[in-house]
């Protein structure tokens, strides 16, 4: 089920002269190894293929667009935004490239770089998804903050960040084109009814088999048919109005367990790596920090 380049050939040597709304400034060459990406950008997976096409488009005609990058600590520079070109570009041998260097903090650099990505077309359905993530818990933004600065309806925004209950084994296949995510989307009642672990070999043999995403709806109604759902759990009204009010606040998934009969229970709020807990450390605790 491999996807293929997904756009034409003139598309994809367009790419090498695309404008870039970030790139207003005076235009600088620096070198090649000196420029590095934002490691906390979403955007992981890149064709390889389509890469390709465009460092052979470099190499003929010269890297026509700058990247936009930040001045970091040791003379080196942060990508804000230019990533799939900087690959491209070392693909493409070239030793260094033009840029446009921009003042911004970390915040805001991985700010810029997340909209100006966001608002592709070519964005992994996954990716797209955890950019939204990123600008929830790095900027406490609600959904509705999100779809207005990257220029998107409240439900399209909403509707992107469902596929992140989907098992990591199995967002990796549609990240890596295994899965569209018209599949990925019809798996998603399976989350609440069986294990990650059944889920991922049901995406598994739905990606062998290369079934279609009406097989792959019957599929899934035959499996829910043959397990009810788990019962979801009624929550005191009081309780579920401050998980929703907290998951606002701190741009993740907030849990309240308040068993039935007792006074004491907890509160589990979500993270989603290190620096993600460092961020929600030094929130919960601004004095002592991490």
């Amino acid at each position: 089920m491999k996807k293929g380049l997904g756009k034409g050939l003139d598309a994809l040597l367009f790419d090498n002269a695309t404008d870039d709304v970030l790139a207003d400034g005076p235009v600088r060459t620096v070198s090649l190894q000196a420029v590095e990406p934002n490691k906390k950008q979403p955007r992981k997976y890149f064709d390889k293929e389509a890469l390709q096409v465009l460092a052979d488009s470099i190499a003929v005609n010269g890297l026509l667009q700058p990247l936009v990058v930040r001045a970091v600590e040791g003379g080196r520079y942060q990508i804000i935004s230019g990533e799939r070109r900087w690959r491209a570009c070392r693909m493409a041998g070239l030793q260094e490239i033009p840029v446009v260097v921009r003042e911004e903090d970390d915040r805001a650099a991985l700010e810029l770089g997340l909209i100006e990505n966001l608002q592709r077309e070519d964005l992994n359905v996954v990716e797209e998804a955890e950019g939204y993530r990123v600008l929830m818990s790095e900027y406490s933004m609600t959904q509705e903050q999100v779809a207005l600065k990257v220029g998107k309806s409240r439900p399209a925004v909403a509707n992107a960040l469902r596929i992140l209950a989907l098992p990591e084994d199995v967002l990796t296949l549609v990240l890596n084109g295994s899965l569209s995510s018209g599949h990925a989307r019809t798996l998603l009642p399976l989350c609440d009814a069986i294990s990650p672990e059944e889920v991922y070999k049901i995406a598994k043999e739905v990606s062998e088999k290369n079934l279609s995403v009406r097989e792959t709806e019957s599929m899934v109604r035959a499996r829910l048919n043959r397990k009810p759902p788990r019962p979801i759990k009624k929550k005191d009204v009081y309780l579920a109005e401050l998980e929703h009010s907290m998951t606002r606040s701190f741009g993740r998934k907030v849990k309240i367990s308040a068993p039935k009969g007792k006074a004491k229970g907890k509160i589990e709020l979500e993270y989603y790596n290190t620096d993600d807990l460092n961020d929600l450390i030094a929130r919960l605790i601004p004095e002592e920090g991490v």
